[in-house]
């Protein structure tokens, strides 16, 4: 399995970026966007479960992200409007055989090497 992850930049408060994440792979049911700001755990940002199409999202970031994706291309991406400082963070793509219990880190068997985005005020 192999997961690339892109598109991370840095921006300005209220600007827009969108991530994407390549995943090579058999039986990848799950793919699920990470954070890691300095000092702090890895968080949970999205998930895009492609039976069903089901996506899930935590409050903090609800009504300003969105992910979707293009099987045909292996590719998930993560669009992040209206971005604020405590956005930045290192952003990772992970993927997983498992369709439950898709918000924890450890559900995740394979990782992407992350993409660094930086908020501004």
């Amino acid at each position: 399995v192999q997961l690339q992850a892109s598109g991370g930049g840095s921006v300005q408060a209220g600007d827009s970026l969108r991530l994407s994440c390549v995943a090579n792979g058999r039986s990848l049911r799950t793919i699920g966007w990470f954070r890691q700001a300095p000092g702090k755990e890895r968080e949970f940002v999205a998930f895009l479960r492609w039976r069903g199409s089901i996506t899930d999202y935590p409050d903090s970031v609800k009504g300003r992200f969105t992910i979707s994706g293009d099987n045909a291309k292996s590719t998930v991406y993560l669009q992040m409007n209206s971005l604020r400082p405590e956005d930045t963070a290192v952003y990772y793509c992970a993927a997983s055989p498992r369709e439950l219990g898709l918000t924890a880190t450890t559900s995740y068997p394979y990782w992407g090497q992350g993409t660094l985005v930086t908020v501004s005020s």
